[in-house]
């Protein structure tokens, strides 16, 4: 349930909105054409803004013993091809805007390990989009990374490019990527698709015996050494610091003097360890959606409960004013009948539309529901999939929500989302708690969330039969030397990154003078949107012209 990613509150609602208006989901072109070299000098060592009379650490000195085709590279751009199943379903092959620019694919290569910057490598997938201002107006490159972890930016920044349209005609070429064990970046794998078809339709729900318990272990350790059979030599390599080395290497081989960054979730971690990294190199950075800087597995997973418990109770208030809720005239009552429905699903799935005869289960159904949670405006999805539960006897609209934040496509295709989400947090924090100890939170799991706590819990146990039990180096946040603040953004009502983790991180990267904190009240995962014209005003002010919001801004 630990996904914090931007692209599933924005990409659900219209992705939903056309599956229920067509009956069908949408289908993803199956275009392979190999990227060509377009010639455009852009990116070819042109120096760019964010930081321009400024000298920045050049990426070899940082790396001793990197070679200089690794730490001199230009990319080279040329014409993209569609999403790989591994970077999830698009809208085709991405080929250009409506004023005629061209979307351009590349590829950086980075080491594995830069301990050994002269062992193996990996080819780390780009996009971009430039800016059509002139030369001597330009930024420089702005740097997206959309969460997860485990989101592909090469997917989904054409997703959602409107959402950034004035930061690009303002001056900056977007820049995302596919992170290091992400997409088409040596993205893991661990289970085929129908295994993990399998392996949902005989979900039983969380365990409450020692039986249920024990299966739960095994089943762990058979998904951990399936990930180390298919991608092991990777996996204690996939952590956020060497990500966030990646990412200077990007910078460098774009031509920046700084890196120019919008992390969104996870996006958020990623962007202050780069900080912290590299306070030098920072240039204009936007935080929204700020992740908890907490290490501890049980204070996150607590938080993510409560979090939900929220945005669920906001969604059953906002419910009961309507005459035809499902869930009843209270609040209290809509979490009790949640509550029924899952347990029911637990002993008898419902029946779907899936042609491949797939049932609502319980766990599908409670990422559904909390798939809804992450934008108020999918909110309207989540009373149709109560009604149709609950009422009609049928799992379709549930289903389609748990597909969509799962992964899984059209096809019954699944991105690579989930195992490089658990890689990813194991590279981290490889530590596993054991079953026994687990069970002395569910008190306190069940107190902070009736619905998901309980599922929850199990979540401080993501890393049971990991190939590793030790990062090779803790993550740290500290950035009070950073070249430029980095702007924090925060909603009152995100289910899955609780409000009180901001102000832990602003803390945790050197206080409101090097992160103001700019608090949206609202609900849903995310703030910057072109709707909401509070947060993006200081947003685009931050980025465009460095006019940094005064720590304690507050957009209604």
């Amino acid at each position: 349930m630990n996904i914090h990613s931007h692209f599933r509150s924005r990409r659900v609602v219209g992705a939903i909105t056309t599956a229920l208006t067509a009956g069908l989901l949408v289908a993803s072109c199956s275009s392979r054409d190999l990227a060509l070299d377009l010639g455009d000098d852009r990116g070819q060592g042109t120096e760019g803004g964010g930081g321009a009379g400024t000298e920045s650490v050049p990426a070899g000195d940082s790396y001793p013993g990197l070679s200089d085709a690794l730490a001199q590279q230009r990319i080279q751009w040329g014409d993209c091809a569609a999403p790989t199943p591994l970077q999830g379903e698009g809208m085709g092959r991405p080929t250009q805007l409506s004023d005629g620019t061209p979307w351009q694919c590349g590829t950086l290569t980075v080491p594995v390990d830069y301990e050994r910057p002269d062992g193996d490598t990996i080819d780390m997938a780009l996009i971009r989009v430039v800016s059509p201002v002139a030369e001597e107006d330009r930024l420089g490159s702005l740097v997206f990374n959309f969460g997860g972890p485990g989101s592909s930016g090469v997917g989904t920044l054409p997703l959602i490019d409107e959402e950034y349209e004035e930061l690009r005609t303002g001056g900056f070429d977007l820049v995302s990527f596919d992170p290091r064990g992400v997409g088409e970046s040596s993205g893991v794998v661990c289970l085929s698709d129908d295994e993990i078809d399998d392996g949902d339709q005989e979900d039983t729900g969380p365990p409450r015996s020692a039986e249920e318990e024990a299966e739960l272990v095994a089943d762990s350790e058979e998904y951990a050494a399936a990930c180390a059979a298919h991608s092991g030599d990777l996996l204690p390599h996939l952590s956020t610091n060497n990500t966030a080395r990646d990412m200077d290497l990007l910078r460098h081989a774009l031509g920046d003097d700084r890196l120019n960054y919008f992390g969104i979730s996870y996006g958020t971690e990623l962007g202050a360890v780069y900080a912290h990294l590299f306070p030098e190199n920072v240039g204009r950075a936007v935080l929204d959606a700020v992740v908890d800087p907490n290490p501890d597995p049980v204070a996150q997973s607590l938080l993510d409960a409560e979090g939900f418990q929220l945005a669920l109770e906001h969604y059953l208030e906002d419910c009961a004013t309507g005459a035809d809720c499902p869930t009843g005239g209270d609040v209290g009552t809509g979490v009790a009948t949640i509550e029924t429905l899952l347990d029911d699903l637990t002993a008898e799935p419902l029946p779907t539309g899936d042609p491949e005869g797939r049932r609502l289960t319980s766990g599908l159904a409670m990422t559904g529901i909390a798939a809804a949670l992450y934008s108020e405006d999918s909110w309207e999805y989540l009373t149709m999939g109560l009604d149709e539960a609950l009422n009609a006897g049928s799992g379709d609209t549930l289903l389609l929500l748990a597909d969509f934040y799962n992964g899984r496509d059209s096809q019954g295709r699944y991105s690579n989302l989930m195992p490089a989400l658990n890689a990813i947090r194991c590279a981290d924090d490889p530590s596993r708690m054991e079953v026994d100890e687990v069970v002395r939170h569910r008190d306190a799991f069940e107190t902070a969330s009736p619905v998901f706590g309980e599922w929850m819990l199990w979540g401080v146990s993501g890393c049971l039969g990991w190939p590793f039990e030790e990062a090779a180096e803790p993550e740290e946040f500290s950035a009070p030397d950073a070249a430029a603040p980095l702007l924090l953004v925060a909603t009152t009502g995100d289910p899955a990154t609780p409000y009180a983790g901001a102000e832990r991180m602003q803390e945790a990267i050197g206080g409101p003078s090097v992160a103001p904190l700019l608090t949206n009240d609202g609900e849903g995962h995310g703030a910057y949107t072109p709707d909401n014209a509070c947060v993006a005003d200081a947003v685009n002010g931050h980025l465009l012209r460095g006019e940094t919001p005064e720590d304690g801004l507050r957009c209604e």
